[in-house]
């Protein structure tokens, strides 16, 4: 059988922008360190994605040596510096999904910058370390808390699932349509599906569910522009239950570091 190898790692900061490419993560229990603590949010405080504005795919995300560095792709000289650390003294409610928890407000001139390039009034938010927002005790192992993402720490996907997907597309995507957290090597198609506790570098995880995908994999984020596939191709053989899967979800049973080139071991 082919070695499993760890060929991706990815965070995405802000929830529904621009992803970040890492040689190493620091695996804690609400996901990467970093990955979406940072979020923009509409006057009702709900999270604003992709799936209604694809422009967010145009807006990059950078990790300097103390701040995020937020810019268009096509425009970096205009860039913002988000202090890692900046928290404003207000809190307000915020709305993932079905999830309502405490944020904090970062700063106004933020909100400014965000609303000027989307065309709509926003605001920047960031969860403090005191909101603890619950995995669904349905997935949950241990009582995991997780960050702004749609509803899981981690997800996994196999480099051989999307080559699979990809024979089948008039067009091939790359993979961050799907926005994985880890990518891996080797094995066969979908062999991710089959996993239950594995580890990586030193840290266990569990895998507690498939990722159910919607519209918003049809957003090319170079361009941001939406279009049927491969949502169209992708429902044709991986639907399940009324649920498009791509990809698994995952809890970190234990802290650490995983770096590209960690093998996968599978415990069970």
């Amino acid at each position: 059988m082919d070695s499993l190898i760890i060929q991706d790692i990815y965070i995405y900061p802000i929830k529904s922008l621009g992803g970040i490419r890492l040689n190493e993560a620091t695996v804690e229990e609400k996901g990467f360190r970093y990955d979406r603590r940072w979020m923009l949010i509409d006057e009702e405080g709900v999270f604003v994605s992709q799936r209604s504005f694809p422009k967010l795919a145009l807006l990059q995300v950078e990790l300097s040596q103390d701040a995020l560095k937020v810019f268009p792709k096509h425009d970096p000289g205009n860039f913002l510096l988000i202090p890692f650390d900046q928290e404003g003294e207000e809190s307000v409610e915020v709305v993932v999904w079905d999830d309502t928890m405490t944020a904090k407000l970062v700063d106004a001139k933020f909100d400014r910058w965000f609303s000027d390039f989307l065309g709509k009034h926003v605001r920047l938010v960031k969860m403090p370390e005191s909101t603890r927002r619950l995995v669904s005790p349905k997935y949950a192992v241990r009582g995991e808390a997780v960050s702004f993402a749609d509803g899981m720490p981690y997800l996994l996907i196999g480099e051989e699932s999307l080559n699979d997907l990809n024979q089948k597309l008039e067009k091939p995507v790359s993979m961050d349509r799907f926005r994985p957290n880890l990518v891996f090597s080797g094995g066969k198609p979908f062999q991710e599906d089959t996993f239950k506790k594995i580890k990586i570098g030193s840290v266990d995880f569990q895998v507690v569910k498939p990722c159910a995908r919607c519209v918003l994999i049809t957003v090319d984020q170079e361009t941001g522009i939406k279009s049927k596939e491969p949502l169209r191709t992708l429902s044709s053989y991986r639907t399940k239950g009324n649920k498009v899967l791509f990809g698994q979800n995952m809890v970190a049973l234990g802290e650490g570091v995983v770096k590209i080139g960690d093998p996968i071991n599978i415990s069970e």
